[in-house]
């Protein structure tokens, strides 16, 4: 799995479509092992974008929880305490 493609399920406030576009992005590259296609190309990299993009929306709107919404602070915060416990360094106030 591509490590730049977030958790969008169950956050308040909801995914924007920009996110779940960036996943799509990450996916497709990670997919086609391209990160920028050529021209020849080009067409079927934003077909799949825009596939996998509105798949994953679907999906989204789909899904339901008992779990209360995540806070994307703390995740991020959990994220940086785990980097600093990885690599040695102090976390990043961030």
């Amino acid at each position: 799995m591509c490590r730049n493609i977030r958790r969008l399920h169950n956050y308040e406030p909801p995914a924007t479509s920009d996110e779940v576009h960036a996943a799509a992005v990450q996916y497709v590259r990670k997919v086609s092992g391209t990160t920028r296609p050529s021209a020849a190309n080009q067409e079927a990299f934003d077909r799949a974008v825009a596939a996998v993009a509105a798949a994953t929306a679907e999906l989204l709107d789909s899904l339901v929880t008992a779990a209360p919404p995540r806070s994307r602070e703390e995740d991020a915060a959990r994220a940086r305490e785990r980097a600093a416990q990885r690599y040695g360094a102090a976390p990043a106030a961030g």
